[in-house]
């Protein structure tokens, strides 16, 4: 008898263009960035392959590894990555995912990386640390003109060099950041590390920093405190004479998921920096680079999301039960749509995050104040639902998805972080009050814009009445009674954001059941209780891989 024949199995998702997703393409389209569809593409039908995805499970599979000392007990600190990691960073920094938008010249750079960043993101999470830190730093790094102009040409360069030797010497660099300490964590201002100037301009910086996340990079921006206060300065790990940079590694963090990445704990002992920005404005420095890496988050929850939509509809394509494909069951349905919904209002947020940089970067004061209130909002929200987005796209594969082989334990250990990382939850929603304190004409242009399409849905309408109702409240009331709230009214803000944008922009069936479901109220409160009257068929249409 034979008893291993393989049956209602569901073959591998490989082999297919990952750029052809409409929410990105339709994106490009309404930006005027059809330039960059052929180049999307090519990004697209690699990450599809057999090769990238597996670059990615060696990298993951096989983390970093800290090697404090050489053979000889000469103290080296260095971390040796696995072949693929380097494969990954180089095909990243090829493709122009890092720095490369602050020199483009052509329309639109900012999206279009935004773009591609997101269909190459279904590779791996964990090499996109450094090429996110890589792109973030270089606004921040323009404080210090001398120093931009030396490396930025290096950050936006399209080599991949991982040779740990004098920046200026190499053909391209990566960076990173190193801000929180163990007293400290996202409250910056109880860092404990100080700097001392010396008689050549540059600092002298002593301390230990708790998280230093890809510690190989060529350059981090580092928070210090100076006589002047809190500041910024830039570290190499090689001094321009060649020498090590005391950089002292004191071990790798072992993290829940972005094993690809090394995250670690550094000693600065006389650690040479140079100053970026004033003395005592290290916060409003290095907050350019926080602003562009919590784009980056706010992106990368959203691959996650289309990444684990993806296989579950794959899934449910090719598995039968009870009779029938998995796809054509009518419970199943509403779960793959609301997953489908939840993942194409993430990206579209998020890719219109992207759109308003360019125009920001271009001198539009109307869309920077857009941005910097749209990305507190996106990245709080966004980034809270990416964990419950992964968990219900893993069960769509039922046992299958508990299994390493699936992808999908990656998928769902990787999500948290991003929550996490640059401010966790409650940080992000209290930085949207600040905002909304410091500078109230952003919460003025954020209501100006969600109303713009004010009679196109009742639905649209009466939540945006509901906010402008609690904002007012809010402002009139006590500190801590709108830190109290907080989560709810920029969870809120966030919800309405993406429904406006929707409407403008998205499909009718996805923008339909976004608002009948999330500002509309008519939902259960887990995923997968959409309405009856919901167009099933139009949304998965749209997040179905085209394989073959």
């Amino acid at each position: 008898m034979v008893t291993h024949t393989v049956t209602n199995q569901v073959p591998p998702l490989v082999g297919y263009d990952a750029a052809e997703q409409p929410v990105i393409l339709e994106a490009l389209s309404r930006a005027g960035a059809g330039h960059a569809v052929d180049e999307l593409h090519e990004v697209g039908r690699l990450a599809g392959t057999a090769d990238a995805l597996g670059w990615g499970d060696r990298a993951e599979a096989n983390p970093p590894v800290l090697r404090t000392h050489d053979r000889y007990g000469n103290r080296i600190d260095e971390v040796d990555y696995d072949p693929a990691y380097h494969e990954l960073m180089r095909r990243a920094v090829g493709f122009g995912l890092h720095g490369a938008p602050w020199a483009d010249p052509r329309p639109n750079p900012h999206l279009v990386r935004a773009a591609k960043t997101s269909v190459w993101g279904q590779t791996d999470a964990g090499h996109g640390c450094p090429i996110s830190m890589t792109y973030a730093v270089v606004p921040a790094l323009r404080r210090a003109p001398d120093l931009a102009a030396t490396f930025e040409p290096l950050l936006t360069s399209a080599v991949y060099d991982p040779v740990l030797a004098p920046p200026a010497t190499k053909r391209g660099l990566t960076a990173g950041m190193s801000m929180t300490e163990k007293q400290g964590g996202s409250d910056v201002r109880a860092n404990t590390t100080h700097a001392t100037r010396n008689s050549d301009g540059t600092y002298s910086i002593t301390g230990h920093k708790w998280f230093t996340s890809a510690p190989m990079s060529d350059l981090f921006l580092v928070l210090a405190q100076a006589p002047g206060g809190l500041t910024c300065f830039c570290v190499p790990r090689v001094l321009p004479d060649g020498s090590r940079n005391p950089f002292l590694l004191q071990r790798l963090k072992d993290k829940l998921g972005n094993r690809s990445n090394a995250s670690s704990e550094v000693e600065y002992d006389q650690t040479t920096g140079w100053i970026v920005g004033d003395e005592g404005r290290g916060v409003a420095t290095i907050i350019e680079m926080v602003n562009m890496t919590r784009l980056d988050c706010t992106l990368g929850t959203a691959t996650g999301m289309r990444v684990g939509v993806a296989n579950a509809v794959h899934h449910a394509m090719h598995r039968r039960a009870f009779g029938a494909a998995l796809i054509d069951q009518p419970l199943m349905r509403n779960v793959l749509a609301d997953l489908a919904v939840e993942a194409e209002a993430s990206t579209t947020v998020a890719l219109w995050l992207a759109e308003l940089t360019d125009l920001a970067d271009a001198g539009d004061r109307e869309a920077d104040a857009l941005r910097r209130i749209g990305l507190a909002v996106s990245k709080y929200h966004v980034c809270k639902r990416g964990p419950i987005h992964a968990a219900e796209a893993l069960e769509c594969l039922g046992g299958n998805g508990y299994v390493e082989d699936s992808r999908m334990p990656r998928l769902y250990r990787e999500a948290p972080l991003l929550s996490v990382w640059e401010g966790s939850g409650n940080v992000a929603a209290l930085d949207v009050l600040r905002a909304m304190a410091k500078q109230p004409e952003t919460v003025e242009t954020f209501l100006d814009t969600v109303s713009s399409v004010r009679g196109a849905d009742s639905r649209l309408d009466g939540a945006v009445d509901r906010l402008g109702g609690t904002l007012t409240a809010v402002a009139a009331g006590r500190p801590e009674e709108a830190q109290y709230v907080a989560r709810r009214v920029v969870g809120d803000m966030a919800m309405i954001l993406q429904g406006y944008l929707l409407l403008r922009h998205g499909h009718p069936a996805v923008a339909d059941a976004f608002l009948v479901s999330r500002l509309g109220a008519d939902r259960g409160d887990v995923l997968g209780t959409l309405p009856t009257g919901v167009d099933t068929t139009a949304i998965l249409d749209r997040v179905t891989p085209k394989v073959g």
